[in-house]
Parts: C-alpha cells; structure tokens; sequence
C-alpha cells in the first residue's frame, strides 16, 4: 500500500475575512485500486504552442507510467479520436473485450463552476496555420510507451472504461495529461464525471497543461494560466498530487 499526499484548497476565515488556503490530507492505496490515465496526449495540436509543449510533457508522463506500471498501476492511454490508429492493438482490443458494460455507479449531481481562463477563442497562445479545434491528430504521441500486453486503450468512451474500473476493483484514478480545463475535466472519462461517478481522483499537477491565450481573461502570462486551472481544480473538484510521488514512491 502506498501514501499519497493530496493537496487540495478551502475557503476559510480569516479575522472575519474569507480566504483560500492550501492544505493537504495523506491518502493510502493498493496499487491494484489505482489506475492512471493519460489524456489526449496527441502526437500534434492544431495549437503549434500546445504541440510543442506536449512534445516536453510526453516524455515526462512516458517516465512516471513506467514507474507506476512497474507497481502494478493500471496505465489507461485514452487519445480521444484515433482509435483507427489502433485497431488490432492488443491493449485496444483488451479495451473493447468487456463487451457489457454491466454495473456502473449511477451519477450524482455536481455543483458547476466558471473558470477561471477564458479559452473561448480555442485557448492558443501561438499563431497558428490551422483553424481552432482542427483535427491534425493520428495518434498518441510515440514518445509514451504502450505495453500492449497489460495497458489499455481507451477514446471518448467513459462508460465502458468505468466498468473496466469496477470489474478490476479500482478505486483511485489518477490524471495527467492535456488539456487541464478541457478534456482533463470535460471527456466522458475525465475527472468531473468521474468524480460523479464515485471514484476517487488526482490530477498530477506538473505533468498537465491548459489552453490558454494570454490575450483574453484574466490576462496573465500561460502558465498562470494553467495554474489558475490547477487551483480551480483543487477548490472545486479533485486533489492533486506531484509526479515525484509516483516516481519516488517508496511503501
């Protein structure tokens, strides 16, 4: 059984005044209730911001699977919108075996929350040769290993990936990957429906990145950006927790 440190935020009072803080709470699970996700971590953006700066992430995220795989982590690659790429794939195909999706939780009702980027505009900080939301995507980036043999391959398709959760007896699933107030919160498998689902989650908050144009509200620079969602996250919805934790972790 491993700890993890989770960080979240509350709203407090401070002589009279409300504030956030930050603090964190020690969590323990079996690596065999722990599942990692990683989220449309494409081998290119129609954001030529984005593509370069999840070229870097990448091989981050590659690292910290290994590590979590090595103890007996569940590794889910769900690269929403290429799964022609992976027909025949043995971790796809694995995916696709559970043919019902049988019992899932039912969905309770969350609590919604502007945020607090305004990524209206496709949230690119580069000029681009491509219009918002093109789809130039194939795969997953080569750079994240696929162990065929004990992996999953997963798209836009939380229902059955649940029951995949349910029958392996998961219950900690954990994020890393693109984008953070995107499909991070918003796929059918990501952290709001999830939560919603009863399961509890982490986002690995330095192995993640928002879209975001510094152009529009709040007007700061991207990676405030990115940690204004970072926050939103821990207010609203799931802790978080740092790669160190995977990579480092010792029983």
């Amino acid at each position: 059984m491993y700890n993890f440190t989770m960080r979240r935020q509350r709203l407090i009072s401070v002589e009279g005044c409300r504030r956030w803080e930050a603090w964190e709470e020690t969590v323990r699970y079996e690596p065999a209730e722990t599942a990692l996700i990683l989220v449309d971590m494409w081998d290119r953006h129609w954001s030529e911001g984005a593509t370069r700066r999840c070229s870097v992430l990448a091989e981050r995220i590659n690292e910290t699977a290994i590590h979590a795989r090595n103890r007996g982590y569940l590794i889910i690659h769900a690269p929403s919108d290429t799964m022609d790429f992976y027909q025949g794939n043995d971790a796809r195909k694995r995916f696709l075996s559970l043919e019902a999706p049988g019992h899932i939780p039912e969905p309770v009702t969350l609590e919604g929350y502007p945020s607090p980027v305004d990524a209206s505009d496709g949230g690119s900080d580069t000029n681009d040769s491509y219009l918002p939301n093109t789809r130039v995507w194939k795969r997953q980036s080569d750079k994240i290993f696929i162990d065929a043999e004990r992996d999953l391959i997963c798209g836009d398709e939380g229902d059955r990936l649940y029951a995949h959760l349910v029958s392996r007896g998961i219950k900690f699933v954990i994020y890393a990957g693109v984008h953070t107030n995107m499909c991070i919160l918003g796929r059918s498998f990501g952290i709001i429906k999830t939560v919603r689902r009863g399961f509890k989650t982490a986002l690995i908050r330095d192995l993640t990145d928002a879209m975001y144009n510094p152009q529009k509200p709040p007007y700061v620079n991207h990676d405030e950006g990115t940690a204004l969602v970072i926050s939103y996250i821990e207010k609203f919805f799931s802790p978080t927790i740092n790669s160190a934790q995977i990579i480092n972790k010792e029983p």
